[in-house]
């Protein structure tokens, strides 16, 4: 039996005629909170529709459920409200402020301590909620059953130019470096035959996460789970995970000689290498049921030395539980660490821009806020040394690191603001109770641009009702977001006065663009999925270049659609992602009945497939470079070389 909104109200009625029941679990509560629900899982549900997908088409009748028509072709006008100075909400503004660091543990201790509490108090808040709907929800389940250019050779796809990334594979134009298992094969090509030249082995109970080459070094990164051996410590018997950086010098690739490791606390999270330097991260949570006096639970160590509590970063709100811990090292002298910052509150999403690190973290709607919030920490890093900044607050959720930009001192972010209700993996908690629902529920997404003290500048506000960001995209002085909902509409915005930013344009063509990336003067290329008008079915994965040559009068000029596809990688993992538009190649997998590597090329004519291979078992560990004029495609094991003009396969190994 298919439950609408009344017979789920008339349930609801009957079986909680005798309960006192809290405002936020009244029946109409309860209706709006899954109406809403619905409405949010239509995003996820492309990706998770494909068991029943056998020809890639996709009805996804759940997403019209509580929709409201706020965004049409046929109303326009609705798509976005400029902030007029003056005009600034509380909902909307910016809560920007100093960054400060912890005058002793006593005082870390404390935010545990909070963190500790308030969550005992939420435990015992669901188990009331739990139990005072728990018969009537039974009930209702039973009755509903970038490359690098011009270098004659490609890299992995990274963020911000400029700004190395470690990777499972790469490149240094004569030799090809590829994680297998364990192991870090190095493989020559400066020959017709690929040959297996030497490799880093990793022996005990630990395993790779990442590398990266410059020159003669290779820093190689992986995990570390050293059992707790001090026997007065409550911990003793237990493992802790730790994030090991280990360079090697590779001068001689048979023959990789270690030169020194950096060792800290928490689950590795990524790398970034700028001017010579390593900047490490990794998350550490504390275990907030420890004792004041038991440091190992809850103060990150370096090199096995607990961290001066000065170079920890405070939380924005009054209970924390977790680190973004950051090191520093030169590659020069890779055994001793320059700098350490711990940043305190919850690990997030990073964006390491050409001089600074953003730490963003959300936190969830309160009875204050009625909405979910970004907190950004800014720290600024040069020649290994790490300052905290400044941090702020901004109202909505960030989809990626495209969605956050440093350009020319100030940070341009838009974010996808839902009223009542939390989109966020990482929150941090705020003592006052969770928001279930408010009477705004539509969601809307907003532009801010902020200086480099993290004060406000300006905002676009109530871009696109009912819509969510899917991919951004900043170039110079221009902005580039897809939101979706039953149309893609592509828009452009002018950044180039940071104080009256101002929408040129909204293409509104079907689809959605999960990924945006610059292809040459005047060209963005977009993946994601094509629609129907209705936007309620897919037709495949797609592939789009817009003209943004006039940023006023985007147009999408060519269209690839990979019918039978119902997903591609690109949409969460970019370096997965080969563009170059000097050698005019692009690649990327895709997921259908089969996974599969394609490689294209872009003309007059539109886009050509110059490749598709079979990669099934390889999904998330395919990469693909070109070297002169040799394309390598890297999947697991087993590498293969192509001629990069007319792809006949050359050669093949497998390691």
């Amino acid at each position: 039996m298919e439950m609408d909104g009344k017979n789920i109200k008339k349930l609801i009625d009957e079986q909680t005629d005798k309960l006192e029941v809290p405002a936020s679990l009244q029946p109409e509560a309860v209706i709006e909170r899954l109406e809403e629900k619905a409405k949010k899982k239509r995003r996820s549900y492309y990706k998770k529709a494909a068991a029943f997908a056998a020809c890639g088409v996709v009805v996804l009748g759940i997403g019209a459920v509580g929709m409201r028509d706020r965004f049409s072709p046929d109303n326009g006008e609705m798509l976005y409200k400029t902030a007029e100075k003056g005009e600034k909400t509380e909902s909307g503004a910016v809560t920007a402020g100093r960054i400060d660091t912890a005058e002793d543990f006593d005082q870390i201790y404390g935010f545990i301590k909070a963190e500790r509490d308030a969550q005992e108090k939420d435990a015992a808040a669901y188990g009331a909620e739990k139990n005072a709907v728990s018969d009537t929800a039974s009930s209702a389940q039973t009755m509903q059953a970038d490359s690098t250019v011009g270098v004659g050779y490609s890299d992995t796809n990274i963020r911000q130019d400029g700004v190395g990334e470690g990777d499972i594979a790469k490149t240094d134009g004569e030799r090809l470096y590829i994680l297998n298992n364990q192991t870090i094969e190095i493989v020559g090509i400066g020959q017709e035959t690929m040959e297996k030249i030497g490799e880093i082995p990793l022996n005990g109970e630990v395993h790779f996460s990442e590398f990266f080459v410059q020159g003669n070094r290779l820093v190689a990164v992986y995990g570390e789970y050293p059992e707790e051996v001090d026997p007065s410590s409550p911990y003793y018997g237990t493992y802790r995970e730790y994030t090991v950086a280990e360079t090697f010098d590779i001068s001689d690739p048979k023959k990789p000689v270690s030169l020194g490791k950096i060792t800290q606390s928490g689950s590795y999270h990524t790398m970034r290498i700028v001017d010579g330097y390593v900047y490490l991260f990794s998350d550490f949570r504390a275990d907030i049921s420890v004792l004041r006096t038991d440091l190992s639970g809850y103060i990150p160590t370096i090199q096995g030395e607990y961290m001066d509590s000065s170079n920890i970063v405070l939380p924005p709100v009054k209970r924390g539980s977790s680190y973004t811990v950051i090191t520093s090292f030169s590659l020069q002298d890779p055994g001793e660490k320059t700098d350490s910052k711990a940043v305190f509150g919850t690990a997030g999403l990073c964006y390491v821009s050409g001089k600074n690190i953003y730490i963003c973290e959300t936190e969830y709607a309160s009875k204050e806020t009625e909405t979910d919030a970004t907190w950004i920490r800014k720290l600024s890093y040069e020649n290994g040394e790490l300052k905290a900044v400044a941090q702020a607050k901004v109202q909505g959720v960030l989809n990626d690191s495209f969605s956050i930009d440093e350009y020319e001192g100030n940070l341009r972010l838009v974010t996808t603001v839902t009223p009542g209700f939390g989109n966020s993996v990482m929150p941090i908690a705020q003592e006052e109770d969770v928001v279930q629902a408010t009477e705004k529920t539509v969601t809307t997404n907003t532009l801010y641009i902020l200086d480099d003290k993290l004060k406000e500048l300006s905002r676009i506000e109530e871009l696109a009702p009912d819509e969510s960001i899917y991919s951004a995209r900043f170039i110079g002085n221009t902005g580039y977001f897809v939101t979706f909902r039953q149309m893609d509409p592509l828009f452009s915005v002018d950044l180039s006065d940071p104080k009256k930013p101002e929408i040129l344009g909204a293409l509104k063509i079907p689809g959605f663009s999960e990924y945006l990336h610059p292809y040459g003067d005047g060209l963005l290329l977009g993946i994601g999925m094509d629609t129907d008008p209705t936007g309620m079915t897919t037709n495949g994965v797609k592939l789009s270049m817009f003209d943004v040559s006039d940023p006023k009068d985007v147009r999408e000029i060519q269209k690839y659609v990979i019918e039978g596809a119902y997903s591609t990688d690109a949409a969460y993992n970019y370096k997965v992602v080969l563009a170059d538009p000097e050698k005019n190649l692009i690649g990327f997998t895709v997921n259908a009945e089969t996974i599969s590597y394609y490689v294209f090329s872009y003309g007059e004519d539109g886009f050509t497939c110059l490749m598709q291979r079979d990669m099934t078992g390889y999904a998330t560990n395919v990469r693909a470079f070109y070297v002169g004029d040799r394309f390598y495609l890297i999947a697991g094991n087993t590498v293969e070389a192509y001629d990069v003009h007319t792809f006949e396969k050359l050669d093949d190994i497998v390691l």
